[in-house]
Order: C-alpha cells, then sequence, then structure tokens
C-alpha cells in the first residue's frame, strides 16, 4: 500500500510552485486586472476568456463551466492524473523531497503509472542522447549534417540515437528498476519471442514532448536499407501518448506562439528544427497524423484567439501536401485566428530551403502567405475546364460545400463572393444564394453535408452532356427559369405537335434544373419530340423506357399529367415558353463569355479576345432579334 505524503510537503509543493506558472504551461494568459490573469478554459470550449488565476490566492476559476481549485486540482484535472502523481510530479520540478507517513517510500512501487511512464521515456530519451555520441551512430550523425544540423542543433532538440540491437533500452531500464509491464505499457519496448525487445532500433530519435516539457514519446526516423520498417516509425497509443493530442515542438514554441499569437505548422521534426535554428521559434509538426481538432485546442489556449492571431500552414505544394491543407481546412472553423499557407518555391519543405537558400528563406516563407480558404478553393476550381460552362457548374458545385461549411453568415458570405471569382461568375449573388442553400441543405439532413443538385433559378450553370443525378432539394417553381423550363417540357410530352421541330434542336444545357435537363435528354434519347406527332402513347413509352432511373421516370409521368398554367394551349402559348428557355440560355453564354475574359483579365490573346467579343456581338444580335420577333426568330 502507498504512503500517504506527508500533510507539511504537500503544503511546501503548493508554496513552491505557483500556480500561474503551472497554468501558463497550457495556455496563454494575460492581465485581468485586480491582481488576476485570465485564458481561455482548457477544459470546455470558449471564444471569449471566462477562465481567471489568482497567484496571490493560488487558485484559478472558470466563471463558463464553474471548474475550479488550486494547482494541484488543475493539473489533476488537465493531465487525468491522481493527487499523489500530482503532488509528485510538482515536487521533483521544485526539487522538494517527498515524506510518506504509512511505511517507507518505495518509488518503485508508489509512484502512479503516468509519473512511472514519464519517467522512463525521460531516462529512455537520455540514453539515446548518449548513444548518438557512439561509433554505431555515424551514420545518424551524417544524416543531420547533411540537413545542415551540428552537434549543438541535436542537443538543443534532444535528438538521439537507439542501437541496433535487440534489447539494449530494455536492458538498461530494467536497470533503473521499471518491470517488463511497465516497459511494454510505455511503448519502448515490445514483446519479442523471449521475453520484451526495444521498439525502436537502428534509428535517429526525436523525443516528442508535451505542453508542460515531459517526454511522452518518441519519433525515429529509419537510417539503413536493411531497415523493413517505415520510414518514420512513432512510439503506439498509450496511456500518456496521444499522437491527435500531441505537437512535436510545442515546449519549445509555446513562449513564443503565446507572445506573437503567431503558430506556424510544418510537417516533420526535421522542419521545426529547420525553422528554429532560422529564428522562426513558433514552428511545431503533427506526430505521424493529420492535423486535427485536438491539435487545434492546444493552439487555441496558447493565442488566446485574439484578433491579430495568425495560424501558417507550410504543407508541401505536391499532391498530398494539397490534401493535408484540404485537411486541415476542414478544421478551419474551430479557429478563431486566421489561417495561412506558404508554399516554398519549388514546393521545397522548411528542412531543404534552408539547406538550399538558407535561413533567411525560411523566415521569408512565412511571411508572403496565402489565406487558407483561399488555398482550399483555388486547389479545388484548377481541376475544372473553367473555360467551359460545364467546368464552372462542376467547380462550383464542389467548391460551394467547402463554402456552405463556415459556419459564420457575414465570413461565408465574404468567402462565397471571392469563389465567384475563382470560378468566373459575375452573378456573385447566384454563388452567395446556392452556398446558402448547400449550408441549409446540411442543416436540415442532420449535418450530412453531401451537396443537393443545383436548382434555384440557375442562370450561369448546369451546361449538361448526360442525364445528370437527381437529388437535393424540391425544384424551386417560384423561379421564373424553372416554371418556363416545365411548361416547355410539358408542352413536347403532352402536345409536341406545338413545340416540334424547333423543340428538338433544344439541347439539355438550356435546361438549367438538372431533373429538367434530364428529362429534355430522355425526349431526345427516345427520338425527339417529333416521335409524338404520330402515336403519342407509343411516344410517351419510349421516353420512360430513355429514363436513367426511378426518380426521373416519376417526373416523366408527372409532367405528362400535370394540368398546364395557361388559359389557352396553342402555338402561341408553346412558342412564348419556346422563346423565353432560349433567350435566357443566350443571355447566359454571353454572360459565360464576358466572365470569362473578366477571369482572364489582361493575359487573354489578341485573337482569343477578338473572337470572344465577335460572339458576344452575335449573341446579343440573337437576343434582340428574339425579344423582337418572339418564335419566328427561332
Amino acid at each position: 500500500m502507498a504512503g500517504r505524503i506527508n500533510d507539511d510537503d504537500v503544503k511546501a509543493v503548493r508554496d513552491a510552485v505557483p500556480i500561474d506558472a503551472v497554468v501558463s504551461e497550457y495556455l496563454q494568459l494575460r492581465n485581468a486586472g485586480g491582481g488576476n490573469l485570465k485564458g481561455l478554459c482548457p477544459f470546455h470550449d470558449e471564444k471569449s476568456p471566462s477562465f481567471q488565476v489568482s497567484p496571490s490566492k493560488g487558485l484559478f476559476h472558470c466563471f463558463g463551466c464553474q471548474e475550479g481549485g488550486d494547482t494541484i486540482a488543475f493539473v489533476q484535472k488537465i493531465d487525468h492524473l491522481t493527487f499523489a502523481e500530482v503532488v509528485e510530479r510538482l515536487a521533483a520540478k521544485a526539487g522538494i523531497t517527498l515524506r510518506y507517513e504509512e511505511g517507507g517510500y518505495n518509488p518503485s512501487h508508489q509512484r502512479g503509472e503516468r509519473i512511472r511512464l514519464v519517467e522512463a521515456h525521460k531516462v529512455a530519451a537520455q540514453f539515446y542522447v548518449d548513444q548518438l555520441d557512439g561509433p554505431e551512430a555515424e551514420i545518424g550523425r551524417k544524416f543531420l549534417a547533411e540537413r545542415g544540423f551540428d552537434q549543438a542543433a541535436a542537443t538543443h532538440f534532444g535528438v538521439g540515437y537507439s542501437p541496433a540491437g535487440w534489447d539494449h533500452l530494455t536492458r538498461f531500464l530494467r536497470g533503473k528498476g521499471f518491470s517488463d509491464k511497465e516497459l511494454i505499457t510505455s511503448g519502448l519496448s515490445q514483446d519479442g519471442r523471449r521475453g520484451p525487445i526495444d521498439r525502436f532500433r537502428g534509428r535517429l530519435m526525436w523525443p516528442i514532448r508535451d505542453t508542460a516539457g515531459d517526454v511522452v514519446g518518441f519519433g525515429a526516423r529509419k537510417l539503413r536499407d536493411d531497415d523493413n520498417g517505415p520510414k518514420y516509425l512513432n512510439t503506439p497509443e498509450t496511456p500518456i501518448y496521444k499522437k491527435s493530442q500531441v505537437l512535436y515542438g510545442i515546449d519549445l514554441a509555446k513562449k513564443d506562439i503565446a507572445k506573437s499569437s503567431r503558430a506556424v505548422v510544418v510537417e516533420g521534426y526535421t522542419d521545426v528544427m529547420a525553422c528554429h535554428l532560422a529564428g522562426v521559434t513558433t514552428a511545431i509538426a503533427t506526430c505521424g497524423t493529420a492535423f486535427g481538432g485536438d491539435h487545434i485546442k492546444i493552439l487555441r489556449r496558447l493565442l488566446m484567439d485574439n484578433g491579430s492571431a495568425r495560424v501558417i500552414f507550410t504543407f508541401d505544394g505536391d499532391a498530398a501536401g494539397q490534401k493535408a491543407a484540404l485537411r486541415a481546412f476542414e478544421d478551419d472553423q474551430k479557429f478563431a485566428a486566421e489561417t495561412y499557407i506558404a508554399i516554398a518555391p519549388d514546393n521545397m519543405d522548411p528542412c531543404d530551403l534552408r539547406l538550399a537558400k538558407g535561413d533567411d528563406a525560411v523566415r521569408d516563407l512565412v511571411e508572403p502567405r496565402t489565406p487558407l480558404f483561399e488555398f482550399a478553393l483555388r486547389q479545388i476550381v484548377a481541376r475544372y475546364a473553367l473555360e467551359t460552362p460545364a467546368g464552372r457548374a462542376a467547380a462550383l458545385d464542389e467548391a460551394a460545400q467547402v463554402v456552405a461549411k463556415i459556419k459564420t453568415g457575414s465570413i461565408q458570405r465574404e468567402v462565397a463572393v471571392q469563389l465567384a471569382g475563382f470560378v468566373g461568375i459575375l452573378d456573385q449573388e447566384y454563388v452567395v444564394h446556392r452556398v446558402n442553400q448547400l449550408a441549409q441543405w446540411a442543416r436540415g439532413r442532420g449535418g450530412d453535408r453531401r451537396a443537393p443538385a443545383t436548382r434555384n433559378g440557375a442562370r450561369h450553370q448546369q451546361q449538361v452532356q448526360a442525364p445528370p443525378v437527381v437529388s437535393g432539394p424540391a425544384l424551386n417553381l417560384r423561379s421564373p427559369a424553372h416554371r418556363t423550363e416545365r411548361e416547355l417540357l410539358k408542352l413536347a410530352l403532352q402536345k409536341p405537335e406545338l413545340v416540334s421541330p424547333a423543340f428538338d434542336a433544344y439541347g439539355t444545357d438550356e435546361f438549367t434544373a438538372p431533373p429538367y435537363a434530364a428529362v429534355r435528354e430522355c425526349v431526345a434519347e427516345a427520338g425527339g419530340a417529333e416521335q409524338g406527332l404520330g402515336d403519342n402513347r407509343e411516344y410517351l413509352v419510349r421516353v420512360l423506357d430513355a429514363t436513367p432511373d426511378e426518380t426521373v421516370r416519376k417526373l416523366v409521368t408527372e409532367l405528362a399529367v400535370e394540368v398546364f398554367h395557361g388559359k389557352s394551349i396553342d402555338e402561341a402559348y408553346a412558342g412564348e415558353h419556346l422563346v423565353k428557355v432560349r433567350l435566357r440560355a443566350v443571355d447566359r453564354r454571353i454572360n459565360d463569355v464576358q466572365s470569362s475574359l473578366a477571369r482572364l483579365g489582361s493575359n487573354v490573346a489578341p485573337d482569343h479576345l477578338a473572337a470572344a467579343q465577335n460572339e458576344v456581338w452575335v449573341l446579343q444580335q440573337y437576343a434582340q432579334s428574339l425579344r423582337n420577333h418572339g418564335a419566328a426568330a427561332l
């Protein structure tokens, strides 16, 4: 049974370790007046600081979630430790020797699990550092030197080397009093055929520390060709190491992150080293996993979400880096800080950039930067052919889903306006409306972000070549375009003699609603409205046979029986709807050409400019003729 810690020693620990010093290891504190400090509460999400610390009283209290207590209570809750474990941890930092009242003190048995695992990692870290000086580690020293890191750099970051033998570290830790169970639980050893063996062998070692500075894991770099393991091998999930909750370099960067309200997120251990040595001392990296919500919580507590806070990502410009950036943007709204991305010339990472161009280039890397949302949207848009209406429609459909995830309405609208410029759509309000529609659709589906097809008066989009997938919210029949298209399709199905042969010359791209474009395609596949001039029933059967799915089939039957809106269904009525649909299509094409020219700006070639201007002129003349002469101009 563990001995009870002497009450006087507990009091000595409380007095010796200032609460503000301990709390500051986890979050940024600022003056709250009256001798108190404030920060963002680490125990619940909040946007404005309601967490206060009183150094004179040695207490903390959150007015948001009502958590409170002294230094020991704070560490107990944030690190999930027992009372005795916290006292022992703080006593070790303060250099206080604890006395136990119920029996003699045996550290091997009386310290809690976390304390023991942290101690094992501390001993292991020093063991690895010592091994880096040996002859076997020459390959590791060469690796560091080739990347611009000398002995002083290795010492600063605690870089070490794990011997290539099976159980060098395991035997060393056993000699320090650690049990086989503790070694396996810590992730430093793993089960072998004859007992525990070292997990890391023949590799360069980076210690991974938590915010408080305790070593909780390692990142190990492969050095030899006969090593069949992965390039980087990290500590497995343990009671003290959760890869989604640690950031490499946070112990070194936290003070400067809090001071400057800026954090630089890089991709690897050597990138963190290169940044810090170049003067970018706010650099941190994830440990073998994507940057996510738990990482954001760590940074938010340090940045305190003030208006000038910045988080800059330096992902590579390759496909993997672009994917990482898009993943980061998924969580962007969890930040109150502004987020940016910086990509080095030739897609070099900070380590390579420092080698090739020096420290100044690394410092310059994080200065000219692009907002993360802009980078993410441009990456999406770049995959489409924006010179075509179909390309712009597809680009908008995907990118708008990303913008719709932005929770703050004013920011969502601002980004939607910028998206219109990226895609080359002059009607900004249409894009804003589309984004808002997607956001409402997602909320209605309980957070399901799968996009509905565009339907609300899509005056610039949906130039389709095949029956589109019909899904999403109902058609907006208050839209003049949708009403006209629906009425024209009813004419083509019920009274084809009134619209043929003109209707058969209309393309699916002249119907802005995807369901209506799908029906138009079915009519075409059935031979056109011309086929209905004979046996109308057989014609409808052929149209129904051409439907791609049950949804379109139901729409065809609906349109084939629905009552017309007009009082007199005659040639004049048919001509009116033929003209309206065609005129809107012409106006859309004019806008398409003009928006393409606006997007290209001064980069457009003279011959292309002349051809585009001529096309616009011809279309404008045709539109005027339709307005003046109606169906006779078709």
